[in-house]
């Protein structure tokens, strides 16, 4: 029998059903609220049903004044409320505590899959990367993000001194397909420097995010240093048009399409981690001990959470000393997926349909064709405004990354679905070009042993976050990692130190100049 922990208000185990749908609350001004309007346009996403009673909410007034009631120096600085440092370290130990709890890691996990259905395992690792992070951060960890430095002046008493400083009020707009990690460590990364953010998760999933508010509060989390608003993406645009000329930062997680609205509505006040069109390239050094595990690696790396994520790989370039061993294995491991244990479910911001058309054009390239999927899933109740795919894969000649197929053939697909383009000695130049060309700079991985061929590849491209090696990859990264865009002036990243502190808050100068005055010191003449 699964036990509810106390912090709990939604049952993912045997409620969250038509009869019994789970509640979803705003949080302001310190204090609960109920919504007044619901989404009715967010079924169960496994089988069309309602399960969850989702505000709209339409009225910001709460939420603006609290939001521009901080001022530009924040919650606390080096110089004000240094104690809050100390509390958000106690607070990380004391939720990463409860979050290790059997009971509460099952409540997790078991809710990330109601609403984005995908293996245990994932689910289950989303909750212990976010656990780890409270851990890392416990105790002094957080005071040590606001190090500061010295320099020493020009003469006896003066002294620069370099801090880092918050932006005040800020907000977070995280997206659905990551629901407690992405959210999690933003807001903490924007608590930890001294903002005061507001925070609005994709609808779909927000129930997550809202329960983990619930248990930093019982952890000592003041409720009043957050506030979360459930809002359409409609409803959050009117709200960060209100608060445009006031608000100090938005960190924003999603389409670059979104990203490039809310970074021209906010007058470029953005922190962006947008779409990411990752790519792998395996290099020509074949070794036959290691193909069992670089067609598996990089089936994982398109396909893991129905390939729902940033990082997923989305285009992969195959030496031909490798092609012909290397696509059936990962064929054969594709092909072990099954909705029944959700190691492939349902896609959440692409239909079937549009899936399907997405495969066929790029199949439709001269010289394409399909290597395995291109079929809907069969036997299923995911509802219409959902996807429903088989991990797919379509081969694309190197000619098809010249100028007339480049936009389709390197369009994102959230979904499992990946180009794969074989590759010769002689075409090196012509795939380090493409990788030029793209636009998203998020992960990429460069599977080689030979360290000349890494170096070429790396030393000639762009991405926040780069695996080389043998068992390089473009997801399911280690702990702590940078992740975020290179090459954007905007880019934001979560979780590591430098992320957080370059993120979410800047530098301020501080000269101390206290004498004394030289002797013999006498007024200058002014000329």
């Amino acid at each position: 029998m699964s036990v509810i922990p106390s912090f709990a208000t939604v049952d993912p185990f045997d409620g969250m059903t038509p009869s019994e749908p789970g509640i979803v609350r705003n949080l302001v001004g310190g204090e609960w609220q109920d919504g007044e309007n619901f989404r009715d346009d967010i079924p169960d996403p496994l089988n069309g049903g309602e399960f969850l009673k989702i505000p709209d909410t339409i009225n910001h007034q709460a939420f603006i004044d609290n939001l521009l009631s901080c001022p530009k120096s924040g919650l606390h600085n080096p110089f004000k409320s240094p104690e809050r440092y100390l509390m958000l370290g106690h607070v990380c130990a004391r939720a990463a505590a409860i979050l290790a709890d059997q009971q509460v890691e099952d409540f997790f996990t078991r809710l990330i899959q109601r609403v984005i259905p995908k293996s245990w395992q994932q689910c289950r690792g989303e909750v212990t990367v976010t656990r780890i992070f409270l851990e890392n951060f416990a105790g002094d960890g957080v005071r040590f993000l606001a190090r500061g430095f010295s320099n020493p002046g020009d003469h006896p008493g003066q002294e620069s001194r370099g801090y880092r400083w918050p932006y005040g009020p800020v907000a977070i707009v995280a997206p659905f397909n990551f629901p407690l990690e992405i959210p999690a460590l933003q807001l903490m990364g924007a608590l930890f420097m001294g903002n005061k953010p507001l925070v609005k998760v994709d609808s779909k999933v927000s129930v997550v995010f809202e329960q983990f508010m619930r248990l930093l509060i019982e952890a000592g989390l003041p409720a009043a240093d957050v506030d979360l608003v459930h809002c359409s993406g409609r409803n959050m645009g009117s709200l960060l048009e209100r608060v445009k000329q006031d608000i100090r930062l938005v960190q924003f997680t999603g389409s670059s399409q979104v990203a490039e609205r809310i970074a021209a509505l906010v007058n470029g006040k953005v922190k962006l981690e947008d779409a990411g069109f990752d790519w792998k390239i395996i290099g020509p050094d074949y070794r036959e001990d290691w193909l069992d595990y670089v067609a598996w690696q990089s089936e994982q790396d398109a396909y893991n959470a129905s390939g729902q994520k940033c990082s997923a790989q989305s285009i992969l370039f195959v030496h031909e000393n490798w092609a012909e061993q290397l696509i059936p294995k990962m064929a054969e491991l594709a092909a072990r997926r099954t909705l029944q244990d959700l190691t492939v479910g349902p896609v959440l911001t692409w239909t079937t349909d549009q899936i399907q058309a997405h495969v066929d054009a790029v199949a439709a390239r001269p010289g394409a064709r399909l290597l395995f999927g291109g079929k809907p899933l069969s036997n299923h109740s995911i509802p219409e405004c959902y996807g429903a795919y088989e991990p797919t894969a379509v081969d694309v000649p190197v000619a098809a990354l010249g100028p007339d197929h480049f936009d389709r053939v390197t369009t994102e697909l959230f979904g499992p679905f990946q180009v794969v383009v074989r590759y010769g000695d002689n075409d090196l130049p012509l795939v380090l070009d493409a990788l030029e060309r793209m636009s998203h700079h998020l992960t990429a991985a460069v599977v080689s042993a030979d360290i000349q061929f890494q170096q070429r590849v790396i030393g000639a491209t762009v991405n926040g976050t780069t695996y080389a090696g043998m068992r390089a990859r473009t997801t399911a990264a280690p702990q702590n990692h940078w992740f975020g865009p290179c090459g954007d002036p905007r880019a934001a990243g979560i979780g590591t130190p430098e992320a957080i502190i370059s993120t979410w808050s800047g530098h301020r100068e501080v000269i101390l100049d206290q004498g004394p005055v030289a002797d013999g010191w006498s007024i200058p003449p002014l000329s």
